[in-house]
């Protein structure tokens, strides 16, 4: 029988908004064990934008999503969370006020006082393109995301897709690219327009191509791709000459174990209140793209605000009785000692 782990709070996601709830419920003396289906934490930032620039965080005007999930982790680093990477929970049941048994995929048992859900939007996995033989090519030729830029230096890209990734992309790897082409089944795009005119524009100045149509086929060998078969829009079929194909058909969002676990849901996502974002069941909490209320905006900062509120309910369900004494960090030596600058 697996060795049960007790703790304080078990985190489910390891994304920017299930960090920053490391640090809120640390400076609560509360201790975390955070679990995530990924190899590493970061969540989508890592997963699917590593290195592409975000713009609305507060204090940063730029920052990628690597930096940003570094910058969390050194936030949350005098509170020793414990991460447990490649397990996603199965299993969550309520034994009794404050005690909340997990069980991952992976063979791991928490008996956790309160669980804390950021997840995102559960677990996203890329929609395929209907192409024959694709999957020969996929992790060496075609790829879903862009993990790390540099593996794209030099490559002779075809990118196919019309919204926010294939636009991004295409204007972040043309300037590294051997060659670039963005391939659309229309010349209307779902992209920011600012996207857009900085695609027409490398166009414009000869620095990548812009091809109307649908991918038919693949060609190469033992996994390298060396050509793309093309279908335009006028019928007429053509090659276009490519070794790395990045197809951006959207992601389909799974909830996954998340709708087994008796919490009332509203189209696969979690309703909270906005005093606490407690979810149905009390001492389990939402935060980030996974849950749902009135105005509710998916962004990053907008979850750092969910986790200071729910670590404040987190509390009383820890300590019942203790009075909570709201304290700043700017001011606080106690706080100041736990974060180890005092």
């Amino acid at each position: 029988m697996s060795e049960v782990i007790s703790t304080d709070a078990v985190i489910i996601g390891a994304g920017p908004c299930g960090l920053f709830a490391i640090f809120e419920l640390g400076l609560l003396d509360i201790k975390c064990h955070v679990v995530d289906i990924l190899d590493r934490a970061g969540g989508q930032c890592a997963e699917l934008y590593p290195e592409k620039p975000i713009y609305d965080i507060p204090a940063l005007p730029i920052v990628t999503g690597s930096e940003l999930t570094q910058r969390l982790l050194d936030q949350a680093k005098p509170f020793h969370p414990q991460f447990h990477f490649n397990q996603m929970v199965t299993e969550l049941i309520k034994h009794g006020d404050n005690d909340f048994e997990l069980r991952t995929d992976g063979g791991m048992v928490f008996r956790s006082k309160i669980v804390v859900i950021a997840a995102g939007g559960g677990s996203f996995q890329p929609k395929k393109p209907p192409i024959p033989g694709i999957d020969a090519y996929e992790g060496t030729s075609v790829f879903y995301s862009v993990k790390k830029m540099e593996t794209f230096r030099g490559k002779d890209i075809l990118i196919v897709g019309g919204g926010d990734s294939a636009l991004d992309w295409t204007n972040n790897l043309a300037p590294i690219a051997r060659s670039l082409t963005l391939l659309h089944r229309r010349d209307e795009f779902r992209a920011a327009p600012d996207s857009v005119k900085k695609m027409r524009e490398l166009v414009a100045a000869g620095k990548m191509q812009m091809k109307l149509g649908q991918v038919t086929g693949l060609t190469g060998a033992d996994g390298i791709l060396s050509s793309v078969q093309v279908k335009g829009n006028d019928g007429a079929a053509f090659d276009i000459q490519a070794n790395t194909l990045l197809p951006f058909f959207g992601l389909t969002m799974k909830l996954g174990p998340v709708a087994n676990w008796g919490l009332n849901l509203h189209e696969n996502l979690i309703p909270v209140d906005t005093e606490k974002f407690e979810s149905s069941t009390p001492g389990i909490f939402a935060i980030g793209d996974i849950n749902h209320y009135p105005g509710k905006l998916k962004l990053i900062l907008s979850g750092f605000h969910e986790a200071a509120l729910l670590a404040q309910q987190a509390f009383r369900y820890i300590n019942p009785g203790e009075r909570l004494l709201f304290q700043y960090t700017t001011s606080s030596t106690n706080l100041q000692k736990k974060l180890g600058v005092a």
